[in-house]
């Protein structure tokens, strides 16, 4: 059962919380973050990216990097331009996209459920990016930045967000990028009992975005636990910042790839390769998107074209096997081009659906890429069928939007 408590937020007064607030770390190289924090020295990015308070020639990696990490973490305290909270406390937070708004709570989640496997992961991590976020949240003894999670739709919690978010919220703003941010404050001690209760009531977590800063944080509790000689479990390194939204609130975009070459076939051999497992149409110069599972959408020379898998070129019953990513990634980019490592391949890129099919044309129309690929979105039925299953999903399967905003509120180990 998820076990998860409130906590001391440290957060921006509400005068400085779009000064303070920026796009994840992940999303924007050091180059874009120094662009963006330009002239702001309340801009979270001195804390998650704080090469950008260096020359560009010092490695964003360098010992000196993560050092300034804690010491602006010190300064933006000191400055109060972060002030933690009087008391433990869950907070809602809402964001809105073009007209749809998803509300999610932000909770510690427990080291021990993401250990037991409890919170559940549908995607590999890599070690290296692991510890660069450990070495970040070790050195500020601190989550910066939420995890992004999903669990399934209770009514209980429904109707607390339905409640709390009719009052007036801390927090109401549009970021640059005209995403909708607002949060309120669950101070009231029954409401926040209910809320853990109710929590823990649920039997799973799922990681919907963020599998490495999740892994980051949990692992760094652990070795907080294992170095402690009078642990108790109820220390706050054992839990970690997450946001955790009601699964039918969020949306996940296709993700797309796109490929420079044909593996040496001409347009019409490529496109008679097809054939042998899709029933493939031409549909003209209009760009086209897939209406259903299990139908794609090809660019290529100027054309668009839907391709349906056939009939036994997919197995329904596997979680796996059903996926279009899988269909696509066996029956197109390795039997037909050749591409059997998505993760290293050169010849193959990926563009989330966000950008929408207007990308996949200019890229494709530039010379850069030969031909594209459009899938139907991953539902949260399956991510959430594959991480019950233990299963792992293909590489660049899921992409969700809009992405948490960081600085909102941040998440002290040492309270």
């Amino acid at each position: 059962m998820a076990k998860i408590r409130p906590f001391r937020g440290i957060r921006p007064p509400k005068s400085l919380v779009t000064e303070v607030a920026s796009r994840p770390y992940d999303v924007l190289n050091s180059e874009e973050a120094r662009i963006e924090a330009e002239g702001n020295p309340k801009s979270l990015y001195h804390i998650i990216k704080p090469e950008i308070d260096f020359d560009s020639s010092v490695d964003e990696h360098d010992a000196v990097v993560y050092d300034k990490a804690r010491e602006n973490f010190r300064k933006f305290q000191e400055e109060g331009w972060l002030v933690k909270d009087h008391k433990p406390c869950y907070y809602i937070y809402a964001q809105t996209m073009e007209g749809r708004t998803q509300y999610g709570y932000v909770i510690a989640a427990n080291v021990d459920d993401y250990m037991s496997g409890r919170i559940k992961k549908h995607e590999l991590t890599r070690k290296d990016k692991e510890e660069d976020r450990m070495k970040h949240v070790r050195i500020n003894h601190a989550n910066i930045e939420p995890v992004f999670f999903a669990f399934p739709d209770n009514a209980v919690l429904e109707d607390i967000l339905t409640e709390q978010t009719a009052h007036q919220p801390e927090y109401d703003f549009t970021s640059p990028d005209g995403i909708r941010h607002t949060l309120w404050v669950i101070d009231d001690d029954r409401l926040i009992q209910t809320v853990t209760d109710t929590f823990a009531g649920i039997k799973d977590l799922y990681i919907a975005d963020g599998h490495h800063r999740t892994a980051a944080a949990a692992l760094v509790g652990a070795e907080l636990a294992q170095a402690n000689a009078q642990h108790t479990g109820n220390e706050e390194y054992n839990y970690f910042l997450a946001v955790a939204f009601p699964a039918s609130h969020l949306k996940i975009f296709d993700y797309n790839r796109v490929v420079r070459d044909l593996n040496g076939l001409t347009d019409e051999e490529f496109l008679d390769a097809l054939s042998k497992d899709f029933i493939v149409e031409c549909k003209g110069t209009d760009e086209y998107r897939p209406n259903a599972l299990h139908e794609f959408s090809l660019y290529l020379s100027g054309n668009w074209y839907s391709l349906t898998a056939k009939e036994g070129r997919y197995d329904d019953s596997d979680p796996i096997g059903v996926l279009d990513v899988t269909i696509s990634s066996d029956l197109i980019l390795r039997d037909i081009l050749g591409i059997t490592d998505l993760r290293r391949d050169k010849r193959i890129d990926f563009v989330g659906g966000i950008r929408g099919l207007g990308e996949l044309k200019r890229r494709v129309d530039s010379g850069e890429m030969r031909v594209a690929l459009a899938l139907y979105p991953v539902t949260m039925k399956q991510l959430m069928d594959i991480a019950d299953t233990g299963n792992i999903m293909p590489p660049k399967t899921t992409w969700f939007e809009p992405k948490l905003r960081s600085g909102l509120v941040i998440h002290d180990l040492n309270d």
